[in-house]
């Protein structure tokens, strides 16, 4: 990542009174990556053993998690857990250190965003709302397309492409009685057609609490058109469903990307004039 777009991030993070300590590969670049997959996995790992370390903050997604992931090892954080913070192919990481250790995560917006934290303030905001340990609970409009009711589990979900790509790997995610939130950027129809199927093919709508669609951007059709529009084309894969829906929920690839803690029981309630996702305190869970 350019080194300018780093620095309006690490200056809101040190005005939030935390101390930024610099990956080594953060203003690296190795053709599409940040660095070698060699160099990348020792910066990660260091990360995630430094004790000193309370939240890992991601600079940016794009790809390449799943290149390392397997050689990551997890038992100082096992240990001593720290927020992971991010989206897109962060995806990866929040999965798998949900399904492997029951650990939280929280996918949220990463560095380049806080160069528009005037406009966005609001959801770049959320971050140290969780960060400084306050319960979630966010608003939303409702959508036309929403299927009223109430959810609650433990919210899972991310990048809809990560997640197809996770099925039947080291890092696969269980759907059942949980809350899945999905979104994705510059898909074309008929393949986020393909990975609706796949999940729901390996039964991961089967058992679901709920379902929360987030912003799909720079969607592509084909010549030959697909003949749905995105959202339209989601509802038709989980109509049979029970489970309430909600539709335009902001999180994604927009400004508009509220944090998720991944891993903690929430409430989901999609009525008529609004949805509300909070935190849920469950007394008949031990703590």
């Amino acid at each position: 990542m350019a080194p300018q777009k780093m620095e309006r991030c690490i200056s809101v993070l040190q005005q939030w009174g935390f101390v930024v300590k610099k990956g080594k590969t953060l203003n690296n670049q190795y053709n599409y990556f940040s660095g070698t997959d060699e160099e990348r996995l020792k910066d990660l790992q260091e990360m995630l053993d430094d004790e000193n370390v309370k939240a890992i903050f991601c600079a940016r997604g794009g790809y390449g998690l799943s290149r390392i992931i397997d050689e990551l090892n997890f038992d100082r954080f096992v240990d001593n857990p720290k927020w992971i913070i991010g989206y897109s192919d962060i995806t990866l990481l929040h999965a798998h250190i949900y399904s492997n250790f029951h650990i939280a995560s929280l996918h949220a917006p990463m560095a380049a965003a806080f160069n528009e934290f005037d406009e966005d303030r609001e959801y770049l905001e959320s971050i140290l709302y969780c960060l400084k340990g306050a319960k979630s609970r966010y608003e939303v409009p409702s959508h036309h397309l929403n299927k009223h009711g109430t959810a609650e589990g433990e919210l899972i979900g991310g990048n809809l492409s990560m997640l197809a790509h996770l099925i039947g790997t080291d890092s696969d995610f269980d759907t059942r009685n949980r809350i899945l939130f999905l979104e994705d950027i510059g898909e074309y129809k008929y393949n986020i057609d393909r990975m609706l199927m796949q999940l729901k093919r390996a039964g991961k709508f089967a058992a679901l609490s709920g379902l929360i669609i987030g912003s799909f951007t720079e969607i592509k059709d084909t010549t030959i058109a697909f003949g749905q529009d995105v959202q339209d084309l989601i509802l038709d894969r989980v109509q049979e469903y029970d489970f309430p829906i909600c539709f335009d929920f902001p999180v994604g690839h927009t400004g508009k990307n509220y944090a998720l803690k991944v891993g903690v029981k929430h409430r989901l309630t999609v009525e008529n004039g609004h949805v509300t996702l909070e935190e849920f305190f469950d007394p008949e869970l031990p703590v």
